[in-house]
């Protein structure tokens, strides 16, 4: 499982330019993915749709629902799961590569949209593959599922389906747009995200330097 295991704590925020560069591109691949999902219009993901229901329901605009990953994270505390330089970047780095992903695509016939919707699942899995094996945080979600992998032993594409599932449930309720696209993200999500991280596997780190002889 790619987590921080054996990773000082002051490591998380130290990175080797090779790993960084991994890390950059698992969150923008990650982003791009989501933007994908947009895009197709077939229904978005369960926290774009749970952003939209708070945003119904509260003052705050969906762009300030980014308070939602500041509760995911206090969640973390009990499962003692750490936060580092790659928890700070999801924070940015995804939505800007959403944001450009969206800016390059327009309207497309409803075989296109699907298309688009299966590329952006398959690319968030790509993308947790690569920023989770960096090693050097993950985001709130992928830090939720993890840190409840640790504790309970249950498979990764279980748990992270069941977080999917939980965020679409409460999203609708609260008046988010649910759609076919919603459903399919949040069952294929899992297995998507535990074959990114089985085949990309870990981010090698530098060997530290022996004593000269």
């Amino acid at each position: 499982m790619a987590r921080a295991v054996g990773i000082p704590p002051a490591a998380l925020w130290r990175t080797p330019p090779r790993v960084l560069v991994r890390l950059l591109a698992g969150l923008w691949v990650f982003g791009a993915g989501e933007g994908l999902v947009v895009a197709a219009g077939l229904g978005n993901s369960p926290w774009t749709v749970l952003a939209q229901g708070v945003e119904r329901q509260t003052p705050l605009s969906i762009g300030e629902t980014i308070l939602l990953s500041f509760t995911l994270l206090a969640i973390w505390i009990p499962l003692r799961v750490r936060p580092g330089l790659g928890t700070l970047l999801n924070a940015v780095l995804v939505g800007v590569a959403l944001d450009a992903t969206l800016s390059l695509l327009g309207p497309a016939p409803l075989g296109v949209r699907i298309v688009e919707l299966a590329a952006g699942i398959a690319l968030v899995g790509v993308g947790s593959g690569l920023y989770l094996g960096a090693a050097r945080g993950p985001g709130p979600r992928d830090g939720l599922m993890l840190g409840l992998h640790a504790r309970t032993g249950r498979p990764v594409a279980l748990l992270r389906g069941a977080i999917e599932l939980t965020a679409l449930a409460a999203g609708a309720a609260l008046g988010g747009t649910v759609g076919v696209g919603t459903l399919a993200f949040a069952l294929l999500v899992g297995p998507a995200v535990a074959t990114g991280l089985r085949v990309i596997g870990p981010a090698r780190e530098p060997l530290p330097r022996g004593p000269a002889t």
